[in-house]
């Protein structure tokens, strides 16, 4: 093929915006991945830094950054460049590690997501033994088996998907390689393997959905019994921010690997993908850290500290 370009590669569509607005979207969408890349960093070294952000809660939610960055950073700057370049396709191997990460990354935020309620959970139902229960072993644990689950799904829906015949059309029509825009492309029937796929999506969500819907239902029970207005306003700060992000990342996963696909057009796919893949990453850190005092009260102990930094140095000269 011309330009160099292999006969195996791909050809992403992209958002297929305007034209005359591709500028415009360019700099919003580039603007809302250094928002997101940065907060995510920041909120990783203040956890790191802080001493008193050294808790089970933050542990994990440096772990939700972590997965946020690389998450971003898997879909849009390859977005991004084929923005502004005439050249739209990837490789076929730069599509399958793409599909690997983005699930991985999805698939072990699924399960942090649910570690998380049972950890709001253990705080607020059972105060005393949460030391104990939530110790630094447990919390390691919990992320390895959260990064676990997520990496199994990857291992197991790549290679299905990277071994399906591909003929025809080269067109993805997406911006990105998800699973469902790519199988449209087979020339084989995929009915069998889109309903394994299926069941596979549907139990990772069902697995911390249970877990959050427990979770938050015995915190409910225990926050109603609370006679202190002190105690259930600080019960539902604790929970208010976690439930926020579980409601826009669930519900976006929802639409995408559990609704069934005659409800579903490319247009709409690529519009929910863009919001959980660009928009969720920038909004976590965000949801933390605005509605966080602790967070808030380290970012600006740090930051008191690098502007305080010149000012003695000036001194000393």
């Amino acid at each position: 093929m011309k330009n160099g370009t292999s006969s195996s590669d791909f050809i992403l569509l992209g958002l297929l915006v305007n034209p005359r607005s591709t500028g415009i979207v360019f700099a919003v969408i580039f603007a809302i991945f250094v928002v997101a890349v940065t907060a995510n960093l920041v909120m990783i070294f203040l956890i790191q830094v802080d001493s008193r952000l050294h808790t089970p809660m933050y542990f994990l939610l440096s772990q939700l950054s972590i997965m946020d960055t690389l998450f971003i950073c898997t879909t849009v700057p390859k977005l991004l460049v084929d923005m502004v370049s005439k050249e739209k396709t990837i490789s076929f191997a730069a599509c399958g590690i793409q599909i690997f990460l983005y699930l991985t990354m999805i698939g072990s935020e699924f399960f942090l997501l649910g570690l998380m309620a049972y950890d709001r959970y253990v705080a607020v139902c059972n105060p005393l033994r949460y030391p104990a229960l939530m110790n630094r072993k447990v919390c390691l644990l919990l992320a390895a088996g959260a990064w676990f689950g997520g990496s199994l799904d990857g291992f197991l829906l790549t290679p299905i998907t990277m071994n399906v015949p591909y003929c025809g059309s080269r067109s993805i029509d997406h911006f990105f390689c998800e699973i469902p825009a790519v199988l449209r492309l087979a020339c084989a029937d995929t009915s069998l393997y889109e309903t394994l796929m299926y069941i596979c999506c549907v139990l990772m969500l069902l697995i911390p959905i249970s877990i959050i819907s427990t979770s938050y239902s015995l915190i409910l029970l225990t926050v109603h019994r609370m006679h202190s207005a002190e105690g259930r306003k600080k019960a539902f700060a604790t929970c208010s921010s976690h439930l926020t992000v579980v409601s826009i990342f669930y519900g976006a996963a929802f639409y995408t690997y559990v609704l069934p696909q005659a409800f579903h057009t490319p247009e709409q796919d690529k519009v929910v993908s863009a919001f959980y893949t660009i928009v969720t990453p920038m909004l976590n850190p965000l949801i933390y850290s605005l509605r966080n005092k602790a967070v808030m009260g380290a970012f600006k102990k740090i930051l008191a500290q690098c502007l305080s930094a010149p000012k003695v140095s000036t001194s000393d000269g």
